[in-house]
């Protein structure tokens, strides 16, 4: 069942999501050779704490961390670790906060120091695609016409898109209906309306779209061994068009 949100439950979602970008926009900071993904992963925890906020994926489904931290070839879900960051990653930084029991999705790669044209393309154009998708949220559209706007300009580019693991909807749960799927054919699948807000999330590989399962349960891999990148914002869908929730300035 799809929730619809009035719109005083998309503004709490909204102070969520603001609260989301804000700690993004700190973590740009901190991106840089020689720091660890646990260390980030440690700050995002304190600084929602220190807002009133809580890690809202810590715990969920047994995962241990406030973040998942996902560096070059891993595509998402990353366990935070003590190995250093270098000079050339991109390490993808994903997390939900829970603020007053309404939730935000937001992830974000960032460039670790100085990374190669390669690298900074793939990061460029996977956001680009997040926003190509976005423009087709509206009401009146269809789910299909999202993952066909981003389909159509990643492979357009030259990447492939990961077909496991999608976007959702989102509330006072992490994950509920519908899925988001980031391939598709136009006008097909349920009809976009207002109130409903949804993660759209991209991920985007420089080699082939095959995934791979690491041996800690949790992190998934290129099957290639492939650069992987990935944006996500979470989208409200009203009257005057998509309103993302998670933007950051």
């Amino acid at each position: 069942m799809i929730k619809i949100k009035s719109q005083k439950q998309i503004e709490k979602m909204y102070e969520a999501g603001r609260l989301l970008a804000s700690c993004h926009r700190e973590l740009r900071k901190l991106v840089m050779p020689g720091t660890t993904t646990l260390k980030l992963d440690q700050f995002v925890e304190t600084f929602l704490t220190a807002h009133g906020a809580k890690a809202a994926q810590k715990g969920y489904m047994g995962y241990p961390f406030a973040t998942c931290a996902s560096v070059n070839d891993e595509v998402c879900h990353g366990l935070p670790n003590k190995r250093a960051l270098k000079d050339g990653d991109i390490v993808t930084i994903d997390f939900v906060v829970n603020l007053n029991g309404w939730l935000a999705d937001s992830a974000w790669s960032y460039a670790v120091g100085s990374v190669s044209r390669k690298s900074q393309d793939l990061m460029d154009a996977t956001k680009k695609a997040l926003y190509k998708g976005i423009e087709q949220a509206q009401v009146g559209n269809r789910i299909g016409d999202i993952g066909h706007a981003i389909q159509i300009y990643a492979e357009s580019k030259g990447y492939s898109i990961v077909r496991e693991f999608i976007g959702h909807g989102i509330g006072r749960s992490i994950h509920e209906e519908p899925q988001v799927h980031h391939v598709g054919e136009r006008n097909t699948g349920i009809t976009l309306k207002e109130g409903m807000v949804i993660t759209i999330e991209p991920i985007l590989n420089a080699g082939k779209p095959h995934v791979s399962l690491t041996q800690d349960g949790w992190t998934a891999v290129t099957y290639d061994g492939s650069l992987s990148a990935q944006y996500e914002h979470t989208v409200a869908i009203t009257k005057d068009g998509p309103i993302i929730l998670t933007e950051q300035a």
